[in-house]
Formats: C-alpha cells, structure tokens, sequence
C-alpha cells in the first residue's frame, strides 16, 4: 500500500485520515480529547477497498503520527482496537 497518499484533516476538536482509491474513500476519524490523547471513533473502509489492507493502513499512519507527536491513542472504534490486539508493538501509543 506504499502507492497510497494518506492525507490528515484536522479542525478544531475533530480530525480524520482519508485514503483515496480509484474514486473510493476509506477514513478514520478522531476527537481530539487533549493535546495529548486522542479518541479513535470510527474506521469507514467502502466495499471496494475491503480487504486490501486500506484500514489497517489508516490505523498505522494514525499510530506513526501519534508517536511522532507524544500522544496517546483510546482506541473506542473496534477495528482501531481490533489493530491494537494484532499489533503488540505499538502498546506505546494506546491508552486502554
């Protein structure tokens, strides 16, 4: 998924990571809790991205960011949390 641009908005207390693909959207969005914990709400992958590795791409990309920024990940969207469990290695970043 190297080809893959992931882009990060941000606005006030809310953000989100948006792949695009042929067309298709998938993101994952945030609330910004403090500026240093974050909330993962929600993980939107289309039907045409399915099972390429588009969501656990957003999920690394928000793990990558949050370590570079010292912040803490509350992982309350179940595939964000899911990513958690499969991913041993990034226990840093999230706050359970």
């Amino acid at each position: 998924m190297a080809e893959d641009e992931i882009t990060r908005e941000t606005g006030g207390s809310h953000g989100r990571y948006v792949l695009e693909r042929d067309g298709a959207e998938a993101e994952l969005t945030y609330s910004v809790s403090s500026p240093a914990l974050i909330i993962a709400d929600h993980t939107g992958v289309p039907d045409a991205m399915r099972g390429t590795g588009a969501g656990q791409a957003l999920v690394a990309r928000m793990v990558e960011d949050a370590r570079a920024e010292g912040v803490k990940i509350v992982p309350l969207c179940p595939f964000v949390n899911a990513q958690r469990r499969k991913n041993p290695d990034w226990a840093d970043v999230f706050q359970v």
